[in-house]
Formats: C-alpha cells, structure tokens, sequence
C-alpha cells in the first residue's frame, strides 16, 4: 500500500515536472518564432520597399511600441539615451551648467546653475539657443542638443542665443557637473531644520545625512523633511535613508516579483543616526516612487507624521538590464509593499479597458493595515498623509496649463517688466499679479484646451463658404470656451500662483533663492512647523484613534 503511494506521488511529481517543462518549451518557442517573423519582415523591408529606411529608427520605434502597452516605466533606451539615464542616476556629468527643453522647435534655457559655467558667461533663464558649435538646432530633440551640450571637463563650447530679438555669441568651458539631490537645507527656527530632497540618485543618502549631521551641530531638534515633487530613482538610496531614523533590522519595504530572486525583504543595516527627533515629511501628487518607500516606512513606524497631498502612487520597482550595442532596457520587474504589507500602486497596467483607460486598483476597494501604534492606514493609490492639507485637486485645465511653457513665458514677461526683484525672498504672487497672468493667457498660444482645439479643427476643415456663415457663432462659441477654461485655472489658484511664484523666483534668485523663498513663505511649510511646535498635537497624530 505504501509502496503504491509512493509510486503515485513520483509519478505525479514527473507529470508536473513535464508539464512545467512542457509550457517553458513552448513559450520559448513562441518567442523565438516571433523574432524570426520579425527578423524576415525586417530583411524584406529593407531590401525591397521603395524608398529608403533608417535600420536604428525603425527598429527603435517598433521597440517602444512593443512596449507601449505595458507600463510607461519599461522603457527601451539607445545609445545616447543610456547616456542620460546614467547620468540621472549618478548624478554627474561634463557640461555648462545649465538644462534646457525643446518647445516648438526652440530650444530653450529652463534653468541655471549659479556659478557654473553658463552663469558666469551671463546666460540667462529664458534665452533661446540658436546654434551651437555653429549647428542649426532646428528639429532637435532635447536629447540631441543636450547632447551636443555634454562633453569633457575642459572642452570649449559656443551658443548662439536670442534674448529677446538680440543675438548674442557665447563660448564656455565645461565643467564637471555634480547634480546635488539635496539644494537646500538650513534650520527656519531655532531648534527645527529644514531639508529638501529632489531626487534619489547615488549621492541622496550621502547629502541626506551630510545634511542632517550639519543642523544638528546648529540646534536641530526638529525636522521638516521635504518630499514634494520628488519622483523618486534608486531604491537602495531610499533604503538607506529610511535607516537614518529606524532601528537596525527593521523591515523598510518588501518587493515581490516573477523571478525569486528579485523578491526580497529589505531592512535597515545600519545603526540609525537618529531615533527620537520628531520629524514632519511634506508629499504631494508628484512625490513617487523612492519617495513613497521612505515616507510609507516612516508613517508605518510612527516615526514621522506625513502632512501634504496624496503622493502619486507609483509602487513598482525598475531594473536596467544591458542588450546588444549600448543599449537597455528599463524594465518593471516588481511590486514594492510597505512595512504595514500596503502595496501603493494606482494604476493597474495588467488590466487595461478596451478603450485603453487604466483602471485604478481603488476602484475594487482599499484594504486596511495598521501601524506599529495600531493606526489604520490604506493601500489602492499612494501614501495618504496623516494631516491633508485643503488644496482643491486640479482640473483637466490646470493640469493641462502645467504642461505647458505658458507659466515659464509669463515668468519671462514679469522678469522683463520688473529686471530687479529686490525682495524676492519673501516674495509672493499679488491677486495683481495673478490677474495680470489669467489676461496674458487670453492671447497665450501654447495653452490650448480640448474643446479649442476640437472646434478649431472642425472648423477649419468646412469650406469657405460655410466658415463665412457661422464665423460669429464660431468666434463667440470660441470666446466662451477661453473664459470656461480661465474660470477652470482660477478654481486653482492657489496651486497656480505657488507655481508662478517658484518660477518667477528662480529668474532672480536661482534654485537656492526659490528654496529661502520657501521657508519664509511656503504654508506647507509653516503647518509644519505650527505642528512641530505642539508636541500634544503632533503626538496625538501619532497615536491611534479611540
């Protein structure tokens, strides 16, 4: 009887394993007839169709397509774009000090490096790059011009630039860029510090902790530390500064993956360099990723209270694997999951609608977890802070005006109307001020609705004739759309005028001035403080409800 058991047990055991190998076989199989029906397309195109192919751009376009309907993390990157990924990730490179970004076939200085290269040569925000090294940039795209940018420490460059309708030449020296993720930190009053992380790089633990032991020395009691807008970058940066201010061995974020070896535990390995400073972490919408995994720790640990907006939800975890020639592939290869077991992702890539919406993992229902105090905390979309501040959420239309060059270009008008700010440190948006933006966009071309754009094109496409009759109607229909979508921006205003303000700001002040601007007149900020300054409320926020 036990004998025939066995011989059961083995043969089932043999069946799963043929048919585990079975199912590898056969996806293998189909992925290598994919490549080959590829392969021979390609071989047929190139030899017979009409006119001309570039081999590289066909192939990269086929890629990202491939990859389209994944998640818009898995990337394919060529040559020159694993370039700039690296230095993303590093955080260091050979160039003049300044970034820029190609808009309507301009290539545009977007900001300046007080100091560097580009500064002491006297460019400035808002010039237009024309050529450099005498090569037209027309059609460029910004990985090209930053390209031509880039190059050794030591090697000389030359700009052509419009300011205004004035053509001025410029040669610089490159230097040696190092991007620091922390711009800024000092104490905003006598026993609490301020810190402001950008971005997780390779030398965010580092500058963190550089950071933090300086205040120390001047006071610090307290921290404010500032996540807003950051969207992330190495997950073992975010590990590491996590271990700052958990104890040794605690559990900071789980990932779970295809592959076992990329599902692991990750805990703090260090010693922390501080357990008892109460600490505020500000968030909002574009905080993602990296920023998530230290918030959601501090939050699960009830080391830190998280005051701001619902941060982006985005807990899937990159890894570049190298291919053929220089290139790479980015590619999603986990989920992450707080302390508490909360998995934060939004989006839900795997399920797609038919029409091609992404469904949010809300939409079936939130799941609740505790923290080490026994606070109920949330999974299905991002971090909820514990104190939500009242900004209303931005519509279509501000969320559209914010991916336009509209805000920098009236940035560059005020700069031009006002060439010295003296008082830009404090320095806010007026109900003046804002007004004279919301009439600057009555005639603003880059700012364009939806609805405009749809009647605009159905418009234009009628004939003459009938474009004559309804002309009137066309134009008042057009008229009220604009005051619909101005109506919409104002809705925002609060969010809209602190953009402007950091813009304008940064015109005369540089990245550090937006930052003392900040601290002096930043609300988040000042909550922040208001909350430190309470040690009953802040720890009452801690503390589970009754």
């Amino acid at each position: 009887m036990k004998a025939t058991r066995t011989k059961k047990i083995i043969l089932i055991t043999l069946l799963a394993i043929g048919f585990a190998s079975f199912t590898f076989q056969s996806k293998f199989f189909e992925v290598a007839k994919q490549i080959e029906i590829y392969t021979s397309l390609f071989k047929e195109l190139n030899m017979y169709y009409v006119n001309e192919i570039n081999p590289a751009e066909l192939t990269t376009k086929a890629i990202k397509n491939t990859l389209e309907n994944l998640d818009p993390y898995t990337n394919y990157y060529n040559e020159q774009e694993v370039e700039a990924a690296k230095i993303r990730s590093e955080g260091e490179y050979g160039g003049i000090g300044a970034t820029v970004r190609s808009n309507q076939n301009e290539i545009t200085v977007v900001s300046v490096f007080k100091g560097l290269s580009a500064n002491k040569a006297g460019i400035e925000i808002g010039d237009v790059i024309v050529k450099i090294n005498n090569q037209s940039l027309n059609e460029l795209k910004d990985e090209d011009v930053s390209g031509l940018l880039l190059g050794i420490p030591g090697s000389e460059v030359s700009l052509q630039i419009l300011r205004g309708n004035k053509a001025l030449n410029f040669t610089l020296k490159r230097e040696e860029i190092a991007v620091n993720p922390v711009p800024f930190y000092d104490m905003i009053s006598d026993d609490t510090g301020y810190i402001v992380l950008t971005a997780f790089n390779e030398k965010a633990a580092e500058e963190v902790k550089k950071a933090f032991l300086n205040l120390k020395e001047r006071g610090l009691k307290k921290l404010i530390f500032d996540l807003r807008g950051n969207p992330g970058g190495s997950l073992m940066e975010s590990i590491r500064i996590s271990n700052f201010f958990l104890p040794q061995k605690s559990i900071i974020v789980s990932t779970k993956a295809k592959i076992k070896k990329w599902s692991n535990i990750y805990t703090a390995q260090e010693e922390a360099i501080d357990l008892e400073t109460p600490i505020v972490v500000l968030i909002n919408g574009r905080s993602a990723s990296a920023s998530e995994i230290v918030a959601g720790a501090l939050q699960d640990y009830d080391r830190a209270v998280i005051m701001g907006q619902r941060s982006y939800g985005k807990g899937l975890v990159q890894r570049y694997r190298p291919l053929s020639y220089g290139t790479q592939l980015k590619v999603t290869i986990s989920k992450y999951y707080t302390p508490s077991g909360r998995c934060i992702q939004e989006l839900d890539y795997a399920n797609r609608l038919p029409n091609g919406d992404v469904p949010k993992f809300s939409d079936q229902g939130i799941n609740q977890f505790t923290t080490k105090n026994g606070r109920t905390v949330f999974d299905g979309g991002g971090i909820l802070p514990d104190i939500k501040l009242g900004l209303s959420e931005l519509n279509k239309e501000t969320e559209l005006l914010l991916q336009t060059p509209a805000l920098f270009n009236f940035a560059g008008v005020y700069k031009t109307q006002n060439p010295s700010l003296t008082a830009w440190e404090a320095y806010q948006v007026s109900e003046s001020d804002f007004q004279k933006f919301i009439n600057y966009l009555k005639d603003d071309t880059s700012f364009v609705s939806e609805q405009e754009r749809s009647f605009k094109e159905a418009f234009q496409s009628i004939n003459t004739e009938d474009s004559k009759s309804i002309s009137k109607d066309y134009g008042r229909l057009m008229a009220s759309l604009k005051e619909n979508k101005l109506n919409a921006i104002t809705q925002n205003k609060e969010q809209v005028k602190s953009v402007l303000k950091e813009l304008i700001v940064e015109r005369y002040g540089y990245e550090s001035g937006v930052y003392s601007n900040k601290i002096k007149t930043d609300k988040t900020i000042q909550e922040a403080l208001s909350l430190l300054n309470n040690d009953k409320q802040y720890t009452a926020v801690l503390s589970p409800k009754k």
